[in-house]
């Protein structure tokens, strides 16, 4: 097997390629890395470079998670004003809680009842691909020319429904495994992860500021940024709480007290500049993942069920978005359905996904299917979503906006 470092370099190389090719074709970053990601994947490099088996411990040992997301979430939530989250926090998390638990029940259903899938394999995959990935949500996002407060409601979505997601995707492998959970259980188990998660993130959040107030040095509030990003997921993961709602809490404190309190402009640019590359570095590694973990010939063999799949989690998407949406009000304003239609197609299914789906216990019934499923309903919806998403927020929102709600009411059909 080559070095460590042989392949650290193809990375980058591949990478550097990819993106060099999405800003002269225009072309979204993160289709274009899967596409390189599957066309590797075809090839006999993975073999030849061990990045197979790089690959399968980082998600085997439950890395991938730990690695990858947190500097992805602590980057955009560090740079989340409170003034937009105050005015899109109630339908954020209503997406981010009742909404998953709205596609879980309605994608099952659907899968059981119409498409005469076994009740178990039905609602494991519905609870497994329910939550939006944050990984693709936050880089589509970011890329997108959109109203700011638009950005931060996805983004803000993304960032809390994991935690309803492993809970919902929890309590459906116990019960089907084990025996039924209580509605009480359920809801502990619940208000456990992601209260667990807050209270962890706030935590670690002050130990920062307080270390940030006596340290000088760029540097050293770089390395307290790094310190505070993996040590509230890791901690949080250890009592069993949401490790990401925790780097969410910790990326919005930062970026909105510390930032603005203790720490000097000169160095506020380093630690935002540092975190930028990170979450580039980052996201990169995610979607040539999910290239990488794409084989075509397996897509192409269970495209029926694949096909069946994906209109189960576009039909569960569009069962959470517009009622949830329909009567939510951003600024006193209702919200326009330009901003429905792009969170239908920004509710992306990914890495999240993908390991959960490696997660799933060895007896699962039809595991195997499960896990293919996945794989290509994931593809399809970075690939065909990605685009179609691009495209219509291009049409919709072709200046840069001031941020407010009102200035795209214009947009409303």
């Amino acid at each position: 097997m080559p070095s460590f470092e042989v392949i650290i370099t193809a990375f980058l190389a591949i990478s550097l390629t990819a993106s060099i090719i999405s800003s002269r074709t225009r072309t979204p970053y993160t289709i274009v890395l899967v596409l390189f990601g599957l066309a590797i994947a075809g090839s006999y490099l993975p073999s030849l470079l061990g990045v197979n088996l790089l690959y399968d411990n980082l998600i085997g040992g439950g890395l991938f998670v730990g690695l990858v997301l947190p500097p992805l979430l602590f980057e955009t939530m560090m740079n989340i004003r409170y003034e937009d989250l105050r005015s899109v926090v109630r339908p954020a998390l209503r997406l981010a809680t009742v909404g998953v638990l709205i596609a879980t029940i309605v994608g099952g259903l659907f899968l059981w009842q119409i498409a005469r899938l076994p009740l178990t394999s039905s609602f494991i995959f519905a609870s497994l691909i329910a939550p939006t990935d944050t990984a693709t949500v936050l880089e589509i996002f970011r890329r997108a020319r959109l109203p700011r407060k638009l950005s931060t409601l996805m983004e803000t979505e993304a960032a809390f429904n994991d935690a309803t997601g492993i809970a919902i995707f929890t309590i459906v492998i116990t019960s089907f495994s084990v025996s039924q959970l209580s509605l009480f259980q359920a809801t502990t188990s619940f208000v456990t992860i992601l209260g667990g998660g807050v209270l962890v993130g706030m935590a670690v959040a002050l130990g920062a500021h307080f270390l940030s107030r006596i340290v000088t040095d760029p540097m050293s509030d770089t390395m307290i940024t790094i310190t505070a990003v993996y040590g509230s997921f890791t901690v949080a993961q250890a009592l069993g709480v949401s490790g990401l709602v925790a780097v969410a809490v910790g990326g919005l404190y930062y970026g909105n007290s510390t930032l603005k309190t203790w720490v000097r402009p000169q160095t506020t640019r380093i630690v935002r500049n540092f975190w930028r590359i990170m979450a580039f570095i980052a996201n990169s590694l995610a979607f040539l993942y999910i290239g990488l973990s794409t084989d075509l010939s397996k897509i192409v063999a269970d495209l029926l069920p694949i096909a069946i799949a994906f209109s189960a989690v576009i039909l569960a998407r569009v069962a959470t978005v517009y009622p949830l949406l329909g009567t939510s009000k951003v600024d006193n304003a209702p919200i326009p359905r330009s901003w429905k239609n792009v969170a239908l197609l920004g509710g992306m299914k990914g890495a999240l996904s993908i390991a959960l789906a490696a997660s799933l216990p060895a007896n699962t019934p039809s595991r195997d299917l499960i896990t293919s499923t996945v794989l290509g309903v994931a593809f399809l919806s970075i690939t065909l979503q990605g685009f179609l998403l691009s495209h219509y927020t291009a049409r919709r929102f072709p200046r840069k906006p001031s941020g407010g709600i009102q200035t795209v009411l214009s947009a409303k059909r």
